[in-house]
């Protein structure tokens, strides 16, 4: 049977060159990943630029703390 080896490598060779391929496969997916993480961490950060200035200073709405607060003071 013929061998549809159209580089005339070794098998040695072949593996060596399979097993790097599949690691800089596996290393771009990393890549894109994080990238996609920081994408959306920086659109966070440009919704967060965007909000007005009296936004950032107004009390939280919910204020879950409140209880512990008076926990502690006891």
């Amino acid at each position: 049977m013929k061998n549809n080896d159209i580089l005339e490598m070794n098998s040695k060779s072949r593996l060596t060159a399979d097993i790097t391929f599949l690691m800089l496969k596996g290393a771009g997916y990393a890549a894109l990943f994080v990238v996609a993480i920081w994408f959306f961490i920086g659109a966070f950060a440009l919704i967060g630029q965007a909000l007005p200035e009296e936004s950032r200073s107004t009390p939280d709405p919910v204020n879950r703390a409140a209880p512990m607060e008076d926990a502690v003071a006891d």
